[in-house]
């Protein structure tokens, strides 16, 4: 898992507020793109009733950090950014998934570790949060009088933002514990996603990465209740939200991603909105293994034969589809056979983008308990085999697009030229394209661009003079005359 953090605020002593300027809250985020989207709504909700965002512990009247519990790893790093905001500043409020975790005796492990933070909240807690910083730090005024951007407070780059759609999960999957932390699945109603998104849209973002912890489960906690989207009745569903942010996307010339997609039998249904241009060609989907034993001791959905079957399914629809994925190696009685099988699986999926962690125990997970533990040096061992068989892969499904005609949205420009991202590269995780020198080249812009070069992650290329402007929708690659 790789944590999407915030800069924290630079070490300092706390300052002393002084008299009529409005209070100001520190900011420290850990984790998961779910994460930060927690963080962004406690940080809008912050600015809408008054509070300055400080960029330091020393600026800082109060810290607000938000923390993951996932691996052990995140433990750690979450307990760590706790003592360091304490050490630093002295007043602290806790929340997200690590607060929401039982220490050795059953009582709260952040409670334990660091006895005297302010106060301590799980994920997803606007209101528990606000409520805290209100008893320690007075809200300023009114926040039904005061303004803020239609579409919040965002953490990411102004041209690209996280949707999202549901909280929790209904899975018990034996490796992890976000239910435990997060909850069963709760999902947004359809006319509230929507409006969030045409907001994040008519603000100027390019690019819709819609997230949960299942996003093909979209609506199954509340049976598809039908919801308003302009009036007009919609079902709370995950075929209906792709099509309706599409149309959102395409009045304004922008991009939907879907993350975190299981592989069920209706997500056969969206690949025909992606022929037609309204969703990005692209599927995020945890497969974690392929040998079914395996997937049962993981307490994981459907086997890898039907997932071979669904993926070649999905590339007659969808040709250019891009399908990343991520992978455990070394799970405990994993064989050497069965991560044969894995590899196997991994040869004939061809899958485009991937990542494999080895293995590694999680408290409180019920795989903890499972027989046939590997030692440390099989499970890297096989994560490295698995990855080195990946990279092959990946450098000849690029190579192929050598040649081709690639629409890209811009994330970083100057003089030495752009770092881009194409349909199949989504922001952090994925490749990117190295665009050369233009004079068109800015963030947040589309432009086209013909490929000239690849490497096992990355492709690079020029841009198509009268490239930039055209309608930004996902459309097909096309061949083009080599320079």
């Amino acid at each position: 898992m790789s944590p999407v953090s915030l800069k924290r605020p630079r070490a300092a002593t706390r300052r002393t507020p002084a008299v009529a300027e409005p209070p100001r809250v520190g900011f420290v985020s850990l984790g998961c793109p779910k994460a930060l989207v927690d963080a962004e709504r406690i940080v809008t909700q912050l600015r809408a009733e008054g509070y300055v965002i400080a960029p330091s512990y020393h600026d800082s009247d109060l810290v607000v950090v938000n923390t993951c519990g996932f691996i052990d790893d995140a433990v750690r790093e979450s307990l760590d950014a706790i003592g360091e905001a304490l050490a630093e500043n002295g007043k602290v409020v806790v929340t997200g998934c690590l607060g929401a975790k039982a220490g050795a005796d059953g009582g709260n492990l952040v409670a334990q570790v660091h006895p005297s933070v302010l106060a301590v909240t799980g994920p997803h807690a606007l209101e528990e949060v606000m409520g805290h910083v209100h008893a320690h730090l007075p809200r300023p005024h009114d926040p039904f009088v005061d303004l803020v951007p239609e579409a919040g407070v965002k953490l990411t780059p102004r041209h690209y933002a996280y949707l999202k759609i549901s909280e929790g999960c209904n899975h018990r999957c034996s490796f992890c514990i976000i239910p435990s932390m997060r909850g069963d699945l709760v999902s947004r109603p359809i006319g509230e996603v929507v409006r969030e998104a045409r907001a994040l849209l008519k603000s100027g973002v390019k690019e819709l990465l819609v997230i949960s912890q299942d996003t093909s489960a979209y609506g199954v906690d509340i049976k598809y209740r039908t919801d308003f989207v302009d009036g007009r009745p919609v079902r709370t569903r995950m075929t209906e939200l792709c099509r309706e942010l599409g149309l959102a996307a395409r009045e304004h010339d922008a991009w939907v991603r879907l993350h975190y997609v299981y592989p069920y039998p209706h997500v056969d249904e969206v690949l025909p909105l992606m022929a037609e241009g309204l969703v990005l060609p692209y599927l995020d989907v945890p497969f974690q293994h392929a040998h079914p034993e395996v997937l049962k001791r993981m307490k994981r959905p459907a086997s890898g034969e039907r997932n071979l079957e669904r993926i070649q399914g999905w590339r007659k629809v969808v040709p250019e589809l891009t399908v990343r994925s991520t992978f455990i190696a070394g799970f405990p009685g994993e064989t050497e056979a069965q991560f044969d099988a894995l590899l196997a699986f991994l040869k004939e999926a061809e899958l485009d983008r991937v990542g494999c962690f080895a293995y590694s125990p999680v408290e409180g997970a019920s795989a903890n308990e499972l027989d046939g533990a590997l030692p440390d040096e099989v499970r890297e061992d096989r994560r490295k085999r698995f990855m080195q068989v990946q990279q092959r892969i990946s450098r000849r499904r690029l190579q192929r697009k050598v040649g081709t005609l690639q629409r890209v949205l811009v994330d970083a420009a100057g003089p030495e030229g752009a770092i881009a991202r194409s349909a199949g590269d989504a922001p952090e995780i994925d490749g990117v394209v190295h665009v050369a020198p233009h004079p068109s080249l800015k963030v947040g812009a589309f432009l086209d661009v013909a490929i000239d070069g690849s490497d096992a992650h990355d492709l690079s290329g020029v841009v198509v003079d009268g490239g930039a402007g055209a309608p930004a929708g996902p459309r097909r690659a096309r061949a083009v005359r080599r320079a």
